[in-house]
């Protein structure tokens, strides 16, 4: 199709020119003339006037597209309100009108802090208004045109946006006109969206005319430019023009006209931010440019996800999924030339290794972090194997009784693409070596090359090796690996230790694959994860049905649904059991084996000495696994052995201190142990860390109550609901709370529970009995801690410490004190 201005021959399906973006069919015309229609507001009203018999104007605020805004009185109810009057070529059409109204009502269901409340929808005479809270404060548009945010300023009102949206989205309600100027920033820095009067109901049908784009054409989605139908992920494009006006002070897209700007939106790529203002981070720039993803699919699919990567940004901490996206690059003093395979290799191998050993201290080094490998397949899809890799080594060093500090996975990931020099890492982790290199795919092989550093007080290389396997024998290859750093840092590897590295078996290469992806998902304990995870180890058992681990991670993965309550312990213990007894069988020397086999034993079968003996054995055969210190500590509360539960957790976070599920059960421990402030710092650490951990928010949940904090409590408690996926317990509270408080909204959240058990769907009765504890309605909580008895409820040991939200409403009450011996008997866990 030529365009009649510059003759550019452009394709068929285009609606403008690709060169000078002029309109080239009906449809992009009736478009553009469609924002041109939207600016005759009504006629002006005089101060003081009376509108539909309850408002009185005080003053104009403001004009636009959309109407005039006025502030008013309500003299009825004696409050300030903001009055907008709409278009007459809008409410002048009866259909769109009345999508109007339905829209305004549904608007007007949404109670969140930053969300203009919205009264109601309106008519005085011809025109039509909505009424809404009135917001002292200036526009996020005119806090823009001073320049751009601050870096911390423009988070904290990006994250405030987001969470609006999340719940209007949770409500069902598209914006549809996110700009800058629908934004106000309060003078204590509240942002509030205004303006959901372009909103659309999801799933309803759109009533209006036949080729009209709506919204503000310089924050419009490509599909909303071409006319075509939006979901929420529109708002989510319209959110990324916004952030990137607030880093930047610039729109994303620009042109001359109407037709350019959409040209641009839906041709052109944005101008790097960096390049505006370059003290913006990488890693807030690619969360920018996801949500600039023109290709709906390709971006964030939920608002959620994209605050999940604000809050971690904005508490220092860059997701796994951002990683991924940012070019791999580390400045010059932290880069170290890798050393190839080959005769000169081999020979420069062999003198840095000969003055190492000539240079190197005496004394052993007991500390080490395995930084993250860098992946040099040439495939970005094998990320996650190189992951896994790093995790592998971190976990044979961890396995070494004489290195008393080996850093876990999920700390050591932080350091991913980081800028900082080795000794700053090596303070930071107190340890005094570390470990980087690179991995490589060589046909069916595995190549690592990696380097060893005494990191303090400055860097020195104590080992640099290439080593080779093939993809059977990476088992082996880690053997070695864990015995050659043990003996340049002066360990000494005992004689278990010693056969339990040579004699490894091999593995099949993509049963190893999937278990990798597995554990990864596991330790994330979400309805999702865990699914995903029981996806990758059935796929491991179908590669290699004799896999220890995939066997393990089968066991882990049930253990996990009943800790998070989502089956019947019953069918847990029946099911997990084969999985772990299989596990053993072939690999009785397996940590994580022994792990999950100790998480069966303490809470699915309530046998806490064969649970302690199975945590033990685990420890002894990796003292540096974090995970299977902090879940001994939960044991050794319920055992009432608080010293030693404080010492396990302490030592867990030492090896682990960025692990949100570490945080998360050790500040369990804490509550146990009647801690309650220490308890609140680690659970608000945890959610720096990883957002929607629901351990961290369970945890913050009872800890604020029994600290007396009801309001707070309630929202952890809504939030962890809400991260177990049950969205009908988090909005039976929400209405519980308007009737009854914070007591009505846990009544509220208790019966719902209730009645998902009752309709044939499991639930824990420890946890229906838990807000019914926390409403006060004792009897309730001991009718479903009796049934928690009956159906041997994986978390009914947790009644026992001295200190939680069921022992402040229930310990005075003999039948309580029964349940407690039912669970451990008088003479189990003494020692």
């Amino acid at each position: 199709m030529k365009c009649p201005k510059c003759q550019f021959d452009n394709p068929n399906v285009t609606n403008f020119c690709g060169k000078c973006g002029v309109p080239l069919t009906a449809d992009a015309r009736m478009a553009d003339s469609l924002t041109k229609t939207l600016v005759t507001p009504p006629p002006a009203i005089s101060k003081d006037a009376i509108i539909a018999g309850k408002y009185k104007i005080i003053e104009e605020l403001g004009r636009g597209g959309m109407g005039i805004v006025y502030k008013a009185e309500d003299i009825r109810l004696k409050r300030t309100v903001a009055l907008k009057f709409l278009p007459p070529e809008l409410t002048h059409i009866p259909e769109v009108k009345d999508r109007f109204m339905r829209e305004a009502q549904a608007a007007a269901a949404l109670d969140h802090p930053n969300i203009c409340t919205v009264y109601e929808f309106d008519q005085a005479g011809e025109n039509a208004f909505i009424s809404m809270a009135f917001i002292e404060g200036q526009s996020l548009r005119k806090r823009i045109d001073s320049g751009p945010l601050k870096l911390e300023e423009a988070l904290k009102i990006a994250m405030q946006i987001a969470e609006g949206l999340q719940e209007a989205h949770r409500n069902g309600i598209v914006h549809r006109d996110l700009k800058s100027a629908n934004v106000m920033v309060t003078a204590r820095g509240q942002a509030k969206v205004m303006d959901f009067g372009l909103a659309k109901t999801m799933g309803a049908t759109l009533v209006t005319r036949e080729g009209t784009t709506m919204g503000t054409v310089t924050y419009m989605s490509p599909e909303q430019a071409r006319g075509e139908k939006v979901d929420h992920r529109t708002d989510i494009w319209s959110f990324g023009v916004v952030l990137y006006e607030m880093l930047s002070g610039e729109l994303p897209f620009k042109g001359e006209h109407e037709q350019a700007i959409i040209h641009s939106i839906l041709k052109e790529s944005p101008r790097s931010i960096k390049d505006l203002k370059a003290d913006v981070p990488a890693s807030i720039e690619q969360v920018v440019f996801r949500a600039l993803e023109k290709n709906p699919d390709k971006r964030y699919q939920r608002i959620g996800d994209l605050l999940d990567d604000l809050r971690s940004l904005a508490a220092g901490i860059v997701p796994d999924e951002i990683q991924v996206r940012l070019r791999r690059a580390k400045l010059t003093k932290r880069k170290r030339a890798i050393l190839y395979a080959g005769a000169a290799g081999s020979a420069v191998i062999a003198i840095i290794a000969a003055l190492s050993l000539l240079s190197g201290r005496a004394a052993a080094i007991d500390s080490i972090a395995v930084l993250p490998l860098e992946n040099r397949t040439g495939d970005a899809k094998q990320d996650y194997y190189v992951d896994g890799v790093t995790e592998e080594l971190i976990g044979h060093l961890a396995q070494i009784s004489g290195l008393r500090r080996v850093i876990s996975r999920t700390t050591v990931m932080r350091y991913k693409d980081t800028h900082k020099s080795l000794p700053e890492i090596a303070r930071e982790l107190n340890v005094d070596a570390l470990v980087e290199g690179t991995v490589h795919r060589v046909g069916e092989n595995v190549r690592l090359q990696l380097q060893v550093f005494d990191a303090l007080p400055e860097e020195r290389n104590l080992l640099a090796e290439t080593y080779e396997r093939a993809g059977t024998d990476v088992l082996m290859m880690y053997g070695e690996i864990a015995r050659a750093i043990a003996g340049r840092l002066h360990v000494k590897l005992t004689a278990e230790e010693e056969t339990r590295f040579v004699k490894a078996r091999q593995v099949d290469p993509e049963a190893y694959a999937a278990c990798l992806q597995g554990m990864s998902h596991w330790y994330k304990l979400t309805p999702a994860d865990l699914d995903a995870a029981q996806g990758y180890f059935e796929s491991a058992l179908e590669e290699d049905p004799n896999y220890a681990l995939a066997h393990t991670g089968m066991g882990l993965v049930l253990f996990g649904r009943a800790q998070m309550g989502l089956i019947p312990p019953g069918k847990a213990r029946e099911d997990a059991r084969p999985f772990l007894s299989r596990a053993l069988e072939l690999d009785d020397s397996l940590p994580e084996a022994q792990f999950a086999m100790a998480g069966v034993k303490t809470w699915l079968e309530w046998d806490f000495e064969g649970g302690e003996a199975a945590f033990l054995r685990t420890i002894e055969l990796k003292p540096s696994y974090a995970m299977a210190r902090v879940y001994y500590s939960n044991l050794l509360c319920i055992l009432k052995r608080y010293d030693e539960a404080a010492a396990q957790g302490k030592r867990a976070l030492e090896l682990d201190p960025l692990n949100s599920l570490v945080m998360g059960i050790y500040a369990n421990s804490m509550i146990f142990m009647g801690r309650y402030d220490d308890a609140v710092v680690q659970g608000r650490k945890a959610l720096r860390t990883s957002p929607n951990d629901p351990i961290a928010h369970t945890i913050l949940w009872e800890t604020l109550h029994l600290k007396r904090q009801y309001n707070e409590a309630l929202g952890e408690a809504k939030a962890f609901y809400a991260a177990l996926e049950l969205t009908p317990v988090v909005e039976a509270m929400s209405r519980g709370y308007e009737s009854g408080g914070y007591r009505g909204a846990m009544r509220a959240a208790a019966e719902t529970l209730a009645a998902i058990f009752q309709q044939g769907a499991y639930f824990a009765p420890f946890m229906i009995a838990y807000p019914y504890a926390a409403a006060g309605e004792t009897e309730k909580a001991l009718e479903w801690l009796a049934k928690g008895i009956e159906v041997r409820d994986q978390n009914m040991p947790y009644i026992l410490p001295d200190h939680s939200i069921l022992q402040e409403a229930l310990s005075g009450d003999p039948r309580f004190q029964a349940l407690m011996r039912r669970v451990k008997p008088e003479s189990a866990g003494k020692k």
